[in-house]
């Protein structure tokens, strides 16, 4: 008996064969792990999470219809069960929109279909745009003058921006002052920066859904909107207390210091760092030209930027750069419910 138990385990396993491992079944399952991760966390995150728990209340309400015979309401299912899938696209269609947008936005879809840009000498923006943006909205804390200013990074806020009046204007404070000055008529609504450009001003933004501190105005909720509808950083004055606060992925951070600020924007700037700069100032191609030549190049490159740091730093009266890694200031007030 031992042994024909032996000899059926033994036949079993010889019977065994172990599949074929292709690379596709690899690159297939990573895909579906992938995607499975980020809807249940999409699910968690979003009213769907809610929606689910209704789903799933009846569909034990049918596991009992069937087990019990319950003619009727396994007829009613039956027939709504179409309906049922249109209705859930139509409900969660804010949600869905918001996940195929945020996928949009990844670090391997961007670099695939190259459309993140490259890092450059000056980043986004220049230092003098970083200058002047801190600049205004320390004079307008100072003097309690509410101010709304969009970012714009890499998803398009041309449509924004056709809700407002186009301008197209170099960033400074004096001009920013200007138009957040109360009863005039560009005060109202929000600007909008392009790089090195004031692109419009006057513009309405999204007023976000998710809950905020009570004593938060329209112009908050206005920054929050629209860093939860695109991948912008959103820098608001307020009009009480004149206090600087930013939203960025949904996210606000409110009472923060000029320095957090500025970190901020360094940050988002994209700019390359001393080192790559260095780097590609060795792969410059100068095989061509005399060892004279060079160094008449080199003179040249280095008293100008030596100028270049004099006029900036007599003309730039802010707070020292911070840390450019600091996006999210550990000490600063952190509002709103669409954290991520």
């Amino acid at each position: 008996m031992n042994f024909s138990w032996t000899f059926s385990f033994s036949d079993f396993i010889s019977r065994l064969r172990i599949p074929d491992v292709r690379w596709t079944d690899i690159v297939e399952v990573l895909i579906i792990a992938y995607l499975t991760y980020h809807i249940l966390v999409w699910v968690k995150n979003t009213r769907a999470w809610q929606l689910m728990k209704g789903i799933a209340v009846v569909i034990a309400m049918a596991i009992l219809a069937a087990v019990f015979n319950m003619t009727t309401i396994l007829w009613i299912f039956q027939h709504v069960a179409g309906i049922a899938v249109t209705a859930l696209v139509i409900i969660l269609q804010p949600e869905l929109r918001k996940a195929m947008e945020e996928l949009g936005r990844r670090n391997f879809l961007s670099s695939i279909l190259r459309m993140e840009p490259a890092k450059t000498e000056e980043g986004r923006f220049s230092d003098r745009t970083i200058n002047e943006l801190l600049r205004a909205c320390i004079e307008m804390g100072r003097v309690k003058t509410g101010a709304l200013i969009v970012i714009e990074q890499t998803t398009p806020l041309l449509e924004y921006v056709r809700s407002g009046i186009e301008i197209d204007a170099i960033v400074s404070s004096q001009l920013l002052i200007n138009i957040f000055e109360k009863n005039t008529p560009l005060h109202d609504g929000a600007v909008i920066v392009r790089g090195n450009r004031i692109v419009s001003a006057t513009s309405y933004l999204p007023i976000t859904s998710s809950q905020l501190d009570k004593n938060l105005g329209t112009r908050h909720r206005a920054g929050v909107g629209i860093s939860e509808e695109t991948d912008a950083l959103t820098l608001i004055v307020s009009e009480e207390t004149g206090q600087l606060s930013y939203s960025y992925k949904g996210n606000l951070w409110s009472n923060v210091t000029p320095e957090q600020l500025r970190g901020a924007l360094v940050r988002l700037q994209n700019k390359l760092s001393q080192e790559e700069a260095a780097k590609n100032a060795t792969r410059s191609p100068l095989g061509g030209i005399s060892e004279f030549g060079r160094n008449a190049l080199r003179r040249t490159k280095q008293g100008g930027s030596a100028s270049d740091q004099k006029k900036t730093a007599s003309d730039a009266k802010v707070p020292e750069a911070a840390d450019p890694d600091i996006l999210e200031p550990a000490d600063a007030g952190k509002e709103g419910g669409a954290h991520v």
